[in-house]
């Protein structure tokens, strides 16, 4: 019986240590999907916004009606953001002809937005300020980093995680035929 309660003793710690990391994973989700999958939070003008760009003009999104948009949710000091940054910079790139993206910076103050960009390498697309988090809100996005992408018809497909390079360009070219 001791040699018994000594084998369980090890599985019991490990099966409470992988309980504990789902959890833990589970929380820093921040809600959504899971798995990268994707929320449809369409309801036709739920793609219309206006703010300030990080550089103080006014930015408008009827500008883009008619025309597929991915919107980058990101915060200026979120490791994962940065992290993917050259990647969203590389597609928006690629993308520039037929696809606007634009950056949603949210809980963070615009000085270390600006850095950020700067930093980054993403300044090939537009960025607005969301610093009380209002269009963080109005588009479901409860973490970062997220995306909403924006079909030419105005349906919004909210992405709530990361994605990788080739994840994010799969998306984007599914705007062009959409």
């Amino acid at each position: 019986m001791p040699a018994r309660t000594s084998r369980l003793a090890p599985r019991t710690f490990a099966t409470l240590g992988v309980v504990c990391a789902l959890l833990i994973l589970t929380a820093c989700s921040g809600g959504g999907t899971s798995g990268g999958g994707s929320q449809d939070t369409s309801s036709g003008g739920a793609a219309s916004f206006t703010g300030t760009t990080l550089e103080g003009a006014s930015f408008d999104s009827s500008a883009l009606d008619g025309q597929p948009a991915v919107l980058w949710f990101w915060a200026p000091w979120c490791t994962v953001c940065r992290a993917e940054a050259p990647d969203v910079a590389a597609v928006a790139e690629e993308f520039s002809a037929d696809v606007t993206f634009v950056g949603i910076a949210g809980r963070g103050e615009v000085g270390p937005m600006r850095q950020f960009v700067a930093d980054t390498g993403t300044g090939g697309f537009e960025h607005v300020s969301d610093v009380d988090g209002t269009l963080w809100q109005q588009f479901g996005v409860v973490s970062q980093p997220s995306f909403v992408f924006v079909d030419s018809s105005g349906q919004t497909t909210l992405v709530p995680s990361g994605l990788s390079a080739d994840e994010l360009r799969q998306m984007t070219k599914s705007l062009l035929s959409s």
